[in-house]
């Protein structure tokens, strides 16, 4: 018996793996990326920005498309990672890894702290804390202007060459290839996340709470470990906005950030890992155009743009995918 039960382990960890093995379409968001290098020259600062807040995305996908976890407070660990890469360039410590290592470390402990309060609660109760936490740092951030610069911004901030080789040039080169490489290794930890046991617990915590209580997984501390994951990976996030354009606001801190970034996901598709490759770029790139268009009204065709997509693509424009990838196979 022990032999067969050992076979079956096995084999089921063989299936497992050879089902989350890198596929060929997951090369299609990079070639993309370095596609778009060569062929949009003039928009790598707007790449670059893109790329940061892919990441940013990603990491609210992972509290609330895999853990279930409602937030409207994530910039408070965008925020938190932003300034702490900011001061310590404008004191002397510029080494952009360094300082993302020092970002990540610092939203990760804000995310412990606040999520051992937050994740106590449910319901609307949860959704309120997580925002407040990041109203009470903005407003902290606010007060302390003799730090942060208040609502000046943090400036004055000297970000050395990438590695002490690649210095950040004007038209956003070094700027794009350094965010590009982020958001792949922070890509790569995401999907080792979610392919793990470790992430399969958690979408079952999303998808019946009270059973994943009944088999005695530890639901709380699970959730707590993937929030503070989240938070890091947004500190990362608020760390290469910061170190790229070299500034800081409060605004890297506020509600509308927050808001934006799920905005972003439902366009793309929530709790797929790719839904984020996706609804970054359409909305960034739509705000861009509108904003050109109509620069006064252009919020009233996002508004529109979103409604669209809620009544005809609920998934988002992923949904859209697997839909048709659906209707082709049963025609087959």
């Amino acid at each position: 018996m022990a032999a067969v039960a050992e076979r079956v382990v096995a084999g089921a960890a063989e299936t497992f793996a050879r089902r989350h093995r890198l596929r060929w379409f997951e090369a299609l968001p990079w070639l993309t990326a370095v596609a778009a290098y060569f062929a949009f020259p003039d928009y790598l600062a707007l790449g670059s920005q893109v790329l940061a807040t892919i990441l940013f995305a990603l990491s609210v996908d992972l509290v609330l498309g895999y853990a279930g976890i409602v937030t409207l407070g994530q910039a408070a660990f965008f925020g938190t990672g932003a300034y702490a890469a900011g001061l310590l360039a404008a004191h002397g410590l510029g080494a952009p890894v360094l300082g993302l290592v020092i970002a990540a470390a610092a939203a990760a402990l804000v995310g412990l702290i606040s999520g051992a309060i937050v994740l106590r609660t449910t319901g609307l109760t949860q959704l309120m804390m997580t925002l407040m936490v990041a109203v009470m740092l903005y407003e902290a951030a606010n007060k302390a202007n003799t730090v942060t610069g208040g609502a000046d911004g943090l400036q004055g901030m000297n970000v050395s060459p990438v590695l002490g080789l690649f210095h950040f040039d004007l038209y956003g080169k070094t700027a794009y290839w350094y965010c590009l490489a982020a958001l792949f290794v922070c890509w790569l930890v995401m999907r080792r996340i979610v392919h793990s046991p470790f992430g399969r617990s958690l979408t079952g915590i999303r998808e019946n709470e009270a059973r994943m209580h009944a088999i005695g997984s530890p639901v709380f501390k699970r959730r707590l470990v993937a929030y503070t994951i989240s938070a890091a990976m947004a500190g990362v996030s608020g760390a290469l906005v910061a170190q790229t354009t070299q500034f800081v606001a409060t605004d890297s801190l506020g509600f509308e950030r927050s808001g934006n970034v799920l905005i972003m996901l439902l366009l793309g598709g929530i709790g797929q890992l790719y839904g984020a490759f996706i609804g970054v770029p359409l909305y960034m790139i739509a705000q861009d155009r509108f904003a050109a268009i109509d620069p006064v009204y252009w919020y009233f065709w996002i508004g529109l743009l979103l409604v669209l997509m809620v009544m005809f693509a609920r998934g988002g424009v992923l949904g859209i995918i697997d839909r048709i990838g659906a209707l082709i196979r049963r025609r087959r």
